[in-house]
């Protein structure tokens, strides 16, 4: 199976979390970018101050690359309106997909209008803006109940106000990869996790972010019916390899 076209290719740590420069950030993203355009990948995933001139240099270079960006990165708690503008931004400087952090820490507290009204507008912008739109929902903070609550809340939210011809550009996404959790426990996608999210997202698409290790991971995200999937370690995925560390 060849899955490039299935990958996300993710670099989303701010030098503070790397213990690196801001030079050596930038060169870690444009060596992303080199890499997906060399075999094939989907998307870059970045942060939205790398879009405007990650956009350029794949526009120059006459790839077809997608560029994402994460809106409310990474807990996901700001407010809808600081949500939205973060996403305008990162709509003028060409992004082509917006990976929103939903409210899961209202969600849980029993606050469903929070992360409600935030889908509802910002996947308006998004999708009036001919833009993918993704909602992460951090399967690790979330009990498998809420897992299925929440994503079948994104389901419905979705069916209630837009188009069918829309719902293809509406993703359910499970992981930032930074959530932090104890005992060796997961934060990133697992195949239980993706498979509640997959009966319950009806005709919306689910990326599976975090936690692929091995292309027979991979393979095998795509066969329970994942569109796409998240990971810092594309290069590796495509090349038979075991992923070491990473996303």
């Amino acid at each position: 199976m060849k899955i490039n076209n299935y990958l996300d290719s993710t670099y989303l740590k701010t030098p503070q979390q790397s213990g690196l420069s801001e030079e050596q950030t930038r060169e870690k993203v444009d060596e992303l970018t080199r890499e997906a355009i060399e075999n094939d990948f989907f998307e870059v995933m970045i942060r939205p101050n790398f879009v405007k001139e990650i956009k350029e240099y794949l526009l120059k270079n006459n790839s077809n690359v997608k560029v994402g960006t994460v809106i409310g990165f990474h807990e996901g708690t700001a407010s809808v309106d600081e949500k939205y503008s973060e996403a305008q931004q990162a709509i003028n400087d060409g992004a082509d997909e917006l990976d929103f952090v939903i409210n899961y820490e209202a969600y849980k507290k029993g606050d469903l209008e929070t992360p409600k009204q935030e889908f509802i507008k910002c996947t308006q912008l998004g999708l009036e803006n001919g833009k993918v739109v993704k909602w992460i929902i951090e399967i690790a903070a979330l009990t498998d109940e809420q897992i299925v609550d929440l994503t079948r809340n994104i389901r419905i939210w979705a069916e209630e106000n837009f188009k069918a011809e829309d719902l293809p550009n509406i993703f359910v996404k499970s992981s930032t990869g930074f959530y932090p959790t104890e005992n060796g426990k997961p934060n990133g996608a697992t195949f239980e996790g993706i498979q509640l999210m997959l009966e319950n997202a009806g005709s919306l698409s689910v990326k599976a972010a975090g936690g692929v290790k091995s292309p027979e991971d991979a393979e095998k995200m795509i066969a329970l019916g994942v569109k796409r999937i998240g990971t810092s370690s594309a290069k590796a995925l495509v090349s038979d390899e075991e992923v070491q560390g990473g996303y």
